[in-house]
């Protein structure tokens, strides 16, 4: 653990060195490189610069999610392109017909959730089979965006919270506790989905009193 975290603190003072000219305009080029193809330590850079810049938390968080969802376009024209057949092939038939259930029952979550989970869980296989089922162009990239998003802000909180090891912490839990992780992430994304709904729904409720108040208003002018 301790050498992990050391590992890691090499890799953010290198990256922070070559990057810091670019401001949020890093994070978000590191982003878009990780999804696309080369892996890096994307979250020792997110974790650095929000260490260092605690005030603009939201704007490294954002900008790392949108990289992210663009950079998965390469994977979305690879799935797209490559087919069921050889995506099948590559996975063998028990994994792909898992694969196939997930996202036929709920494809947003089915993405968002692999998305909210820090290295080394193989998010672009997901991403990969996300395009090979042809899911809709903007929930992909929505999906993306928002389980990242939620990545990086818990990652923003712990570090901000207990330093820059928080990102070996959040490595460790993954490691050891991954069926902890997946249940706890599980829950935050269908509360978040709840709460979006009923707030969807209040405000179509409001809109369609105001709607009826109107009309009230318009028939007692009438009469």
């Amino acid at each position: 653990m301790h050498t992990l975290s050391n590992l890691l603190a090499r890799w953010s003072a290198f990256l922070w060195a070559l990057l810091k000219p670019l401001g949020s305009w890093g994070v978000f080029a590191i982003a878009a490189i990780d999804s696309a193809a080369v892996g890096l330590p994307l979250d020792p850079v997110v974790g650095g610069y929000v260490y260092r810049h605690p005030s603009r938390l939201w704007l490294y968080v954002l900008m790392a999610s949108a990289g992210s969802a663009l950079g998965s376009l390469i994977i979305y024209a690879v799935g797209y392109e490559m087919g069921e057949l050889v995506l099948e092939k590559r996975m063998g038939a028990a994994k792909f017909a898992r694969m196939r259930e997930r996202f036929g029952r709920h494809e947003f979550l089915a993405l968002m959730l692999p998305a909210m989970m820090p290295p080394p869980f193989p998010f672009k296989l997901f991403a990969l089979s996300a395009a090979v089922f042809e899911m809709h162009f903007g929930h992909f990239l929505f999906a993306i965006f928002a389980g990242r998003v939620a990545r990086f802000l818990i990652l923003s909180v712990l570090v901000l919270k207990f330093g820059p090891r928080a990102v070996a912490l959040a490595a460790d839990l993954h490691g050891t506790h991954l069926d902890r992780l997946l249940i706890g992430l599980a829950l935050a994304a269908i509360i978040a989905a709840l709460s979006w709904w009923m707030m969807r729904k209040r405000g179509a409720n409001s809109q369609l009193t105001r709607k009826q108040d109107a009309t009230d208003s318009t028939d007692s002018h009438g009469l």
